[in-house]
């Protein structure tokens, strides 16, 4: 597909959406204005986010058909995005868990890569039965990982490719860099049902630090991690196909790094307040794509003139990140929630905001918000467009 042509979303409910078994029924109907959908809702700008999906395949493509992109899918968590990411010129995407793996598969996505470990029967059972219908990848860190996951794919004869992961400077999983990493490699390499397939080097603290100069810090730090890994691993015979990693706030340093083969970013569909707190190499915004996700909210009250309360409270949006900030009210902010509440302090008391009014937010963090909800409501032109489940939700199972 042609990076800078269209992307293509249907008017209707998508087919994953018939049936789906989620709690909640959807919040609107197709076709329906702002003022009739039921909030708190999650909305999605479509013009916004086909934009976002272009800049990122035309970011790519200036890399060179050495480096490819496989988009986070834990942001979404949605095969339907996934299908329109893959159309727009993924490889296939990353999840996190295998219920997201699970959703992912079951909706006809072929190429998914678990970019966690996977520890425990149950879990490793359902991997090892998708790796059978699916071209499947996971990590691992560990030997005994390693084992564990190759007894399963043994039991169900199915084989699935096996990112060695290297701590690269975010202090969370991960084999340190280098011998560790080789060794590990070997012990994959050699163990049936799995199949050695690269390098997962992925430095997730350095997505949000704000100058550009301290992320260029951490990911000069993380490419030499991930090289002398390579090298160690090569000095064993073992050829490694992949080095894998990356995010919205660094994969234009490790695109160009001529070490990383594969961009996970995966927040550049939708943007959040966290990421627009990140600063550009000229100290301006970090604005290379656009906010195209919302929380709806509705204003409950009015109490007194330089406060308002909405629907939009803990249950509707992470806080983790920071609370959501407000869209188009000049002055004013998100400033505590509740369960169901959310407090918005107005800087100008005068402000024309009743009872019933619809206002947007900006999650402050958009995975696990989208964690909050059962359902997308794309809208274009003011009216709903389409309504996809957000089918691989809940905890990490």
């Amino acid at each position: 597909m042609n990076p800078a042509s269209p992307v293509e979303i249907v008017s209707a409910a998508s087919p994953a959406a018939i049936g789906h078994p989620a709690v909640n029924p959807p919040p609107a109907r197709i076709g329906d204005g702002i003022d009739e959908i039921d909030t708190p809702a999650l909305l999605i700008d479509l013009d916004a986010l086909e934009r976002n999906l272009r800049t990122m395949a035309q970011k790519v493509a200036a890399f060179g058909g050495a480096v490819r992109l496989r988009p986070h899918a834990k942001t979404h968590k949605s095969p339907d995005i996934a299908r329109l990411q893959i159309a727009a010129g993924a490889v296939g995407v990353c999840v996190q868990k295998v219920a997201e793996a699970q959703a992912m598969v079951d909706a006809g996505i072929g190429d998914v890569f678990v970019s966690n470990e996977v520890i425990g029967r149950g879990k490793l059972e359902r991997l090892a039965a998708l790796a059978g219908r699916a071209k499947l990848a996971v990590c691992v860190d560990h030997p005994e990982g390693a084992d564990a996951l190759s007894a399963a794919m043994r039991a169900a004869g199915s084989t699935i490719d096996v990112f060695v992961e290297i701590d690269v400077g975010g202090g969370r999983c991960g084999v340190p860099p280098g011998e560790a990493a080789a060794s590990l490699a070997q012990r994959v390499a050699g163990l049936p049902g799995l199949r050695f397939a690269g390098l997962h080097a992925y430095h997730g603290s350095a997505q949000h630090l704000r100058s550009d100069a301290e992320r260029r810090a951490a990911i000069v730090s993380a490419v030499e991690k991930a090289a002398q890994s390579r090298r160690c691993i090569e000095a064993l015979g073992l050829p490694v196909p992949c080095i894998t990693g990356a995010g919205t706030g660094t994969f234009e340093l490790e695109g160009g790094s001529a070490v990383y083969t594969e961009l996970q970013a995966g927040s550049y569909v939708f943007m959040d307040a966290d990421y627009a707190r990140n600063r550009a190499g000229d100290g301006g915004a970090f604005s290379t794509f656009e906010h195209s996700l919302f929380l709806l909210a509705t204003v409950m009250s009015r109490p007194v003139p330089g406060r308002a309360v909405c629907d939009v409270g803990h249950k509707a949006s992470s806080s983790d990140s920071g609370y959501p900030t407000v869209v188009g009210i000049d002055g004013a902010e998100y400033v505590s929630a509740s369960d169901e509440h959310g407090v918005i302090r107005l800087g100008r008391p005068e402000v024309a905001l009743a009872v019933g009014d619809r206002i947007r937010l900006i999650p402050g963090h958009c995975d696990p918000t989208v964690n909050l909800h059962d359902w997308f409501v794309g809208v274009r032109n003011a009216r709903v467009e389409t309504l996809w489940p957000v089918s691989g939700r809940g905890p990490g199972h």
